[in-house]
């Protein structure tokens, strides 16, 4: 597929989507935004795990401020111009689509994660962080407030008080404290980042692709519902895991004492 302002690339099983606008740090256009809406429906049928990453030494910088070429209408008068229509048509499908995949995604993070950067990078399944990486939530620096799900996806994650510092003062989080604070998964060394996050990606891949896609939606509900609706919840898609192939063959592996091997769609 052609793009102009991402990169995919199908490495066996695993699909890398790179957002491609390294001079502009990576920074979210309307264009950049539709093309990964059409990556990422098009990598979860072909692919069994994804990594998103962005090219150059930046992830992603948030959404593009430039008059010439805005996401957000901000040539617009002051009293007609609305912010949340951008998040309701653009934004938030994407982060809705990454939310209900069927196929596990890592994101990998060089440098800057910041805005709606930020929240794209951490709300992968997992988060893999060079030591240059960092996270912010520079909202308030302009008048803002977060958004692309980042007061829900931090606040349970690092919790109340930890978030209202990050969000309110919009200062930088490092790697390595994001480390600490539980929420990057791993910190790599800068020029072994993509070789790290491939490697994982493979393993997801290999893995029983229909319990891990289960999962993932698993934990996420969990993250909102009550105790008792997520035991419901994993009664139902453990019934489902059960009548699997994966199933099958982890079982007859076990039995065996031979390594799974997992392929099935």
């Amino acid at each position: 597929m052609d793009f102009q302002q991402i990169q995919v690339e199908i490495h066996g099983a695993v699909g890398v989507l790179s957002l491609n606008a390294p001079d502009k740090l990576n920074a979210l256009t309307p264009l950049m935004v539709s093309e990964i809406g059409t990556a990422i429906d098009h990598i979860s049928q072909q692919c069994r795990a994804m990594i998103i990453t962005g090219a150059g030494r930046a992830f992603c910088s948030g959404a593009s401020l430039d008059p010439k070429n805005p996401l957000s209408p901000v040539d617009q008068d002051a009293r007609a111009r609305d912010l949340g229509l951008v998040l309701e048509q653009q934004l938030n499908p994407i982060m809705l689509k990454l939310k209900n995949l069927d196929i596990p995604w890592i994101s990998a993070v060089r440098g800057a994660a910041a805005g709606f950067g930020a929240s794209l990078a951490l709300a992968a399944d997992m988060v893999l962080a060079s030591e240059t990486a960092y996270f912010a939530q520079i909202f308030s620096k302009i008048g803002l407030v977060p958004d692309g799900g980042a007061t829900h996806l931090l606040s349970r994650t690092i919790g109340r008080v930890r978030t209202m510092e990050l969000m309110l003062l919009g200062n930088r989080l490092s790697a390595e404290n994001a480390l600490t604070w539980g929420l990057v998964n791993r910190v790599v060394e800068d020029q072994q980042l993509e070789e790290q996050a491939f490697a994982l990606a493979t393993t997801l891949a290999n893995g029983p692709s229909q319990a891990l896609g289960m999962t993932r939606k698993a934990i996420w509900a969990a993250t909102d519902d009550s105790w008792e609706l997520t035991l419901e919840h994993e009664r139902e898609q453990q019934k489902i895991a059960g009548r699997s192939k994966d199933f099958d063959e982890g079982l007859a592996a076990f039995t065996e004492k031979r390594p799974a091997v997992f392929n099935s769609q």
